[in-house]
């Protein structure tokens, strides 16, 4: 059985104006899903960022691809890499670190991975946990996940079901909608927004609110080293952990040396390259990781492994997606021992709206492992050119939340640290 077509659709489903230390959410949001088709019918699926210069690498890889076994995922990097040569393209909005060369052409190749792992277990009969090691869990927890947002786009967007969430009752408000629908046990609140101690007060209020909940807060880099070691010291006792409060290895190192809990991260540990020195500089305790820049699902069992190694905690990193993604971090997340913390995830954010037949539920805060094989999901087609279609007519081609903010407030800079 070869791969003997590559089919790449990009998409767009809606997105509402959440704020995060870039600027705001545009009213689109943007995937590519990736077909890996090996005839009679057997196609293996995956799903990637959107961005314009992202699908154009896509583009430039996926003729590489065709004649190849979908069980040789070595050969694939190889001619991924062969196809691509040294290149660098980075995440324009910023919220995931830095760029290298290395972390392009992994990011390139883990959606292909995750359809060849999809093509493999169809053909084995057996669900991708199982070609990850096996299930050590049957859910996987998910955690609820907060935004500072505006109740609409202001040009044209209509109010949505969440709201107005500026100020902590609008965050308290927010999260009760979360947890009462979805039953999420533990909670997170993108920060970097507003002056820190607006977003303490915030935290302040969920604790009140849910005793029992475990909380984190995420300005995203936007704090300096002496602001990250305040707001340290004033949410001691309320935080599970703090991530990505300050730029870089080693402010992040400086503040873990005395913050009272540990700190997370999916932008200062971001590639292989980043392991050594970030772990040897003790600026993190837990990795964020994410298979779309991390190398796909196997990799990213590979991180997890090497932060077990040096007694570093995992969760899962997430960014706005659909189910394609959340089914194999599904899978991913079944897999892992060092699963220490429930898993980030935007799916609430995307009204369900999907690209598949029947979407994976929430339930309890968690996803059910699928036990069909492969992926254990099926893509629509009909949902597929529909969404094809916005992607088509809504005018954007590459997430700038930055620019965004910019169309409401021209005097909007983006600053790392802003405080």
């Amino acid at each position: 059985m070869r791969i003997s077509e590559v089919v790449l659709t990009p998409i767009a489903f809606p997105d509402p104006p959440l704020l995060n230390s870039a600027g705001v959410h545009q009213p689109w949001a943007l995937r590519t899903i990736v077909e890996l088709r090996c005839g009679d019918g057997l196609t293996g699926i995956g799903e990637t960022y959107g961005d314009a210069p992202h699908l154009r690498l896509l583009e430039t890889a996926a003729p590489h691809l065709v004649g190849l076994d979908p069980f040789d995922t070595n050969g694939l990097l190889s001619r991924v890499r062969q196809a691509l040569g040294v290149v660098d393209v980075p995440d324009r909005h910023g919220l995931t670190g830095g760029s290298s060369p290395q972390k392009t052409v992994l990011r390139v190749f883990s959606p292909f991975e995750v359809a060849c792992l999809d093509l493999q277990g169809k053909l084995i009969g057996r669900p991708v946990v199982d070609l990850l090691g096996g299930k050590v869990r049957d859910e996987v927890a998910f955690s609820a996940y907060l935004f500072y947002k505006w109740a609409k786009h202001p040009a044209d967007g209509s109010p949505d079901e969440y709201g107005e969430a500026l100020d902590p009752p609008g965050i308290v408000a927010q999260a009760r909608h979360l947890v009462d629908r979805y039953g999420f046990r533990s909670i997170k609140l993108k920060g970097g927004v507003f002056p820190p101690h607006e977003e303490v007060e915030a935290i302040r209020a969920l604790r009140a609110e849910f005793p029992g909940l475990p909380l984190r807060l995420d300005p995203n880099a936007a704090w300096s080293v002496p602001t990250s070691l305040e707001i340290a010291e004033q949410t001691a006792g309320l935080l599970e952990y703090l991530e990505d409060p300050t730029p870089g290895i080693d402010g992040m190192a400086q503040v873990a040396r005395e913050a009272p809990m540990p700190l997370a991260t999916n932008m200062c540990v971001v590639s292989p390259d980043d392991l050594a020195p970030g772990f040897a500089a003790g600026c993190v305790g837990v990795v964020l990781a994410d298979h779309h820049y991390w190398g796909g699902l196997r990799r990213s069992a590979e991180l997890a492994a090497i932060c077990r190694t040096w007694g570093v905690g995992v969760s899962m990193h997430s960014n706005s997606h659909l189910g394609i993604s959340l089914a194999a971090m599904t899978h991913l997340g079944g897999a892992l021992p060092e699963l220490t913390y429930a898993a980030d995830t935007h799916t609430p954010w995307q009204y369900g709206v999907d690209v598949l037949t029947e979407p994976l539920s929430i339930v309890d805060g968690t996803v059910r492992v699928p036990g069909k094989p492969g992926l254990g999901v099926d893509l629509d087609p009909d949902a597929l050119a529909r969404l094809h279609e916005n992607y088509l007519r809504c005018g954007i081609t590459e997430r700038d939340d930055t620019s965004y903010m910019r169309t409401f407030d021209p005097t909007y800079e983006r600053r790392r640290p802003r405080w």
